[in-house]
Formats: structure tokens, sequence, C-alpha cells
């Protein structure tokens, strides 16, 4: 009785031809177009197919261990590394540096197999990735700008490393706006779209991320009024603030950050640029090839840029601004500062009034009561409290603390002189 074959599709397929070709209905070449190989293995399939009919089609390396297989030798030196107890938590990678450094002639991935078989390492699950839907883009140029900041080593250790703010308009693809700064800041946010909103105007709504600048992240703030100061001045804008959920989200601005750190960055490196200054100056002639190769046209021609009208005054729009309340002294506090507010007699009345406190970019501060500018000076400095910096700013703050400039002598300092009991000689003084 003979025994049971297990065969493939293909094998089936091979023995319908063969036997087509054994009773002559096709041709030796008709046979090899339809099974996709040579005349030549033709021929040689017919001859084993004559002699042991179709058990011969079958391929003869079914169940026979492949001739590049490891050996069992280098499985067991792989086991054999993991019973040391301080190397139960390496992985494949890891442990293969090491077994070759003690002369293991195999692959990472043959040391990965090993490691599964043997439950000495478990590959991490794959995770399940969400499906963002496309969203159309808006017909209008300045419907919504997409804002975020790209932290980065721009200058490849020429300088310091930095943030590029980028503004992308999302009917166009257009980057109407780039700058560098230090960090993501709300000073330097502020002052990036002050200079969008001079040059474009003002657009009906942008686009950023859940950043500290954007909105308030800590929940059940029990100061403030739920807006930050970059979202207050976009309400004297009339600007709707969106902030997207997910990266993906604002996946343009996030696609344009990866091709300025390829074409931007390639193209500051030839042209020898070193500093936050010469990079912003050199913005404006890259910008202007890269939109006129990237931008595209949008469904409808009507810009919805808003032009600023004359009561926007952006001296204290985009500055920062405080509520506190006066003391019956006439004193508030800001910043670790007291001030006192100088009034006349008749000004008594300002006793518990609730005033606006300005500071622009230069930390200059003024105190208003009603749109009028009172006189207040500086009295007293209390020791500063622990300073909360963002995770965007922190390589910023970290470079600024470690560029502090040492104490270095003058020339004819007794140090270097050899003056006052120093007989350290003069010409042996390097500078």
């Amino acid at each position: 009785m003979e025994g049971r074959m297990s065969m493939s599709s293909k094998d089936i397929e091979r023995i319908e031809v063969l036997r087509a070709i054994q009773e002559k209905r096709i041709k030796q070449n008709v046979g090899a177009q339809i099974l996709n190989i040579s005349t030549r293995q033709v021929r040689y399939l017919m001859k084993r197919f004559i002699e042991e009919g179709p058990k011969g089609v079958i391929s003869r390396k079914v169940g026979v261990p492949s001739n590049n297989r490891m050996s069992q030798n280098a499985v067991n030196q792989i086991i054999a590394f993991f019973k040391n107890s301080d190397h139960h938590d390496f992985g494949p990678t890891l442990a293969h540096e090491y077994l070759v450094e003690q002369g293991g002639q195999f692959s990472v991935s043959s040391v990965r197999s090993v490691m599964i078989r043997n439950d000495l390492w478990h590959p991490k699950a794959i995770r399940t990735l969400n499906i963002h839907p496309l969203r159309p883009r808006r017909e209008r140029k300045g419907e919504l700008i997409q804002v975020d900041g790209s932290e980065h080593d721009w200058f490849e250790g020429r300088g310091p490393r930095c943030t590029l703010l980028v503004f992308i308009d999302d009917a166009t693809s257009e980057t109407l706006l780039l700058k560098f700064v230090k960090s993501e800041n709300t000073f330097d946010y502020l002052t990036a779209t002050r200079e969008y909103v001079e040059k474009h105007g003002r657009p009906e709504a942008y686009y950023p991320d859940k950043h500290g600048v954007f909105r308030v992240n800590y929940v059940g703030a029990l100061s403030g009024d739920g807006r930050t100061q970059f979202g207050r001045a976009m309400e004297e804008l009339d600007i709707r603030l969106i902030c997207a959920n997910t990266p993906q989200a604002k996946g343009r601005v996030e696609r344009r950050n990866r091709d300025f750190q390829d074409r931007l960055l390639k193209a500051m490196r030839l042209a020898k640029i070193c500093d936050i200054e010469a990079a912003n100056a050199f913005i404006p002639s890259f910008l202007e090839k890269f939109n006129r190769k990237f931008a595209k046209a949008p469904k409808d021609p009507i810009n919805a840029h808003r032009p600023l009208l004359p009561s926007h005054n952006l001296d204290k729009i985009f500055c920062i601004k405080e509520i506190r309340r006066l003391s019956k002294n006439l004193t508030l506090q800001y910043e670790n500062v007291i001030y006192q507010v100088i009034a006349d007699r008749k000004e008594y009345t300002l006793r518990k009034a609730e005033v606006t406190i300005i500071k622009d970019r230069d930390d200059t501060v003024t105190i208003e009561h009603r749109g009028k500018q009172l006189t207040a000076v500086p009295y007293h400095k209390m020791q500063a409290r622990a300073e909360e910096v963002s995770s965007k700013e922190l390589i910023s703050r970290l470079d600024e603390m470690r560029v502090k400039k040492q104490y270095r002598p003058s020339r004819r300092h007794p140090w270097k002189s050899g003056r006052r009991g120093f007989s350290k000689p003069r010409d042996l003084v390097c500078f």
C-alpha cells in the first residue's frame, strides 16, 4: 500500500503540464512558458516524472536541513552566554557584540532566533497603528496657518542648537514665515507672529500644538483667566487659536520641518552659516526658491488675510500682560519685585484697584489703570524662587549657563608679570 504524499499547488500544476507533454498535447517549449521555467528544466522534470511518477516532481529539499543552518556548538555557545546572571537582560544586538568579541561567528538574526526559540528574549509586541484620515485643504490662503517649532542642531556643531519657528499655509503649503530663535518661548512666538501679521495681515486661525505657550496645561489652575499670553494676544487680534490633538493632525508643517532639516541645513552648510543672526538673514533668499518649487495654488483665489485695524496697538498686544491689585499703600509685587505707585492725595482712590502690568521684550515694566499709565518705582527686590522651565526651553537655558564669561587677568596683572614675590619669567607665560 502506497503512503501519502503532500504536494503544493505548484507541484500539482507541474504534474498536469508534464502529463500534457507526455501525451503530446503540448510541446516542451509551451510547457516551459506555462510553468515559467526553462526548457532544460522541463526536460529534467519530465525524466523524473517518467521514472518516479508524481513523486519525482516534489522538491528533494523538502524536510532536509539547510546547508547554512547554525551548528549545534554555536547554539550552545549562545545559550551558555545567558547562563551568566549578568547577561540576563541583554538584547540580541548587544549580546551579539559580546559574543563576537568572544570569537563567535554568527549574525544578529541568528542570535535573535536562538533567543526566541529558547525563551531567552521576547520581541516587543507590534503597536497597532491608528489610522488618521486625510483632511482636505482649506480653500483660501490665510484660512488656517499651521505653526510649529523644530528644535535641531541646525548648524551641525558650528554653532549652538536652536529652534526654527515655521508658519505654513494650509491651503497652499506655502511657507509664510521662518525664524530662528533660541527656544520655543512666549516672547519669541509673539515676536514671530508680529512679523507675520505686519507682513501678511491677520489670518482667520492659527493651528499649533498643545505647547504651554498656546494653552494652559495645568489642570485645575487656581489663578489666571484660562488664557496664555499668546492666546490673549490672538483674541485681541480676532484670530482663532486651534490646538491640534496629535502631530498627524498638522502633518503638513511636520513634514515641512523634515524638509527644512534636509534642504535648509545643507544650504546653510554650503553658505558657512554658524549663528542665528546670519541664518535669519539667509532665510528670505532660500524661502523664495523653496516656495517656488513646493507651493500650490489655492482652490479659491480670494485671500483670507485681513488687514490690521487702526485700533490695533501692536506694542500693547505683543507683550506680557498681568493683572494685579494694589494694596492700601499703593504697592504691588511682580516677578519678586515690589513696586511703589507714586500718587498725590487725589489718587488715594487707587487703593485695592486692579491695574495692568505690561512687560515688553526689553523687560521694561509699565503699570496702567484704565488705559492711563501710572508712575511706579521698584522699591524692594525679594529673593527669587525656583523657576519653572519647559522641556523645549531647557537646552537653551543650559547653554546660557555654560557660556558664562570667566575672569581672565590682564597682561599687566602681577600673576603674569612675576611681580610681588612671583618669580615666574615673563617669557614663559602663555596668553
